[in-house]
């Protein structure tokens, strides 16, 4: 059996075939730029030639792109966007609009002098057209696709306590890393960049969707030494988001999600230690403009026993290089000898969870236990 497991991200996109048939180790991989990073170029050089742009497609992911199209709107270019394309950038139109752009149909699409600029999380063709220029057989029998989403936030409410706020409903729901694994008919509604990302596959076979922190998490617990310990503190320093998990296996203990590049390697180690010690509040991490932090076991302000036995903390993630030599103290984890697919374990893991007809085939391979993922079914 073979899956394709993609994990977009903000500054790459990874990109994993699992074979069955083969080592895990010897599973073929591309890290390939983000889809928001090559509509960002596509933007630049519309800017840089004086052209207007025409933003189509679907929501997907933001990030660079927004920020290549505030620039072209700043040197004087104009931009034009169909609904579904520009609810990329703000869930609240009428944002889109006060940015400087014009929202046409896909009827006025026609007469436009613009360079279109497709807005998307998924080019299938594209990823077929890679594997077979290496003859590749591009048949599937199932997708794990993983990205992080804000959530369509109501007008006037925070994105990202609106993030949060999912986060948080879903541990405690089911506490389990595994319980954010999504089939395409459990995905809540607002979760519409997930949505549209599923949406986007062109075949028949089975799927599954997995938030991208959670992804490297899961992969993150299939180095063996992040796996033999008792509990676990893995921190994922994405290109955009900084997610931590205070952790007992896949049971979480407590969390916090901040953003990446408004952190400095001093404020993560701060933050990490005291989620540790229970002193973490929500208000620092929010505060600080980023998402919060969150105690599932529902132990209060300094009640934890700083005497315990500090968890093994492993760090994964492109960024991971800003706690090197930290005080930490961290370990580099390397699931399956790679880190930076460690996404995609995690989502071929999530695969296993909500097709148990794969199951077997896929723990034997990733080495994960089989107790654990039955037991969560």
């Amino acid at each position: 059996m073979r899956i394709l497991a993609i994990d977009v991200g903000t500054g790459t996109q990874d990109i994993l075939l699992f074979d069955s048939d083969r080592p895990i180790e010897n599973a073929l991989q591309l890290i390939m730029p983000s889809p928001t990073q090559i509509a960002a170029g596509r933007i630049r050089r519309a800017t840089e030639g004086g052209r207007a742009v025409f933003l189509t497609g679907v929501i997907a992911g933001g990030g660079p792109c927004h920020w290549a199209l505030e620039d072209h709107l700043r040197a004087g270019g104009r931009a034009f966007a169909t609904a579904e394309a520009a609810t990329t950038f703000d869930d609240d139109l009428e944002n889109v609009e006060r940015m400087g752009v014009e929202l046409v149909s896909k009827d006025e699409a026609g007469s436009l002098d613009a360079e279109r600029v497709q807005l998307r999380d998924l080019d299938l063709d594209a990823i077929r057209s890679a594997l077979a220029a290496f003859e590749v057989d591009t048949a599937f029998d199932g997708l794990a696709l993983g990205c992080l989403d804000h959530g369509a936030a109501p007008p006037g409410y925070s994105d990202r306590l609106f993030r949060f706020d999912h986060l948080r409903r879903v541990v405690e729901q089911r506490n389990d890393l595994r319980a954010f694994a999504f089939l395409p008919g459990e995905l809540p509604e607002y979760l519409t960049r997930a949505r549209t990302l599923l949406d986007s596959v062109d075949l028949d076979a089975p799927l599954v969707f997995l938030d991208t922190g959670v992804a490297a998490a899961l992969g993150a617990l299939q180095d063996p030494l992040v796996a033999e310990s008792e509990q676990q503190l893995v921190l994922n320093l994405g290109n955009m988001h900084a997610l931590a998990f205070h952790l007992h296996g896949t049971r979480i203990l407590s969390l916090y999600e901040h953003h990446t590049g408004e952190v400095t390697s001093e404020q993560i180690e701060d933050f990490t230690e005291r989620l540790l010690a229970g002193t973490l509040v929500h208000e620092d991490i929010f505060g600080s403009k980023g998402h919060g932090a969150y105690y599932a076991d529902g132990l209060a302000r300094g009640s934890r026993d700083r005497k315990a036995e500090r968890p093994v903390i492993a760090v994964t993630g492109p960024q991971r290089g800003k706690l090197r030599g930290s005080r930490l103290n961290p370990y580099f984890a390397v699931p399956h000898g790679d880190m930076m697919v460690s996404g995609c374990f995690g989502l071929l893991w999530a695969f296993a969870e909500k097709h148990p007809q794969y199951r077997d085939q896929i723990t034997e391979s990733l080495q994960v236990a089989q107790a654990n993922v039955a037991a969560s079914a």
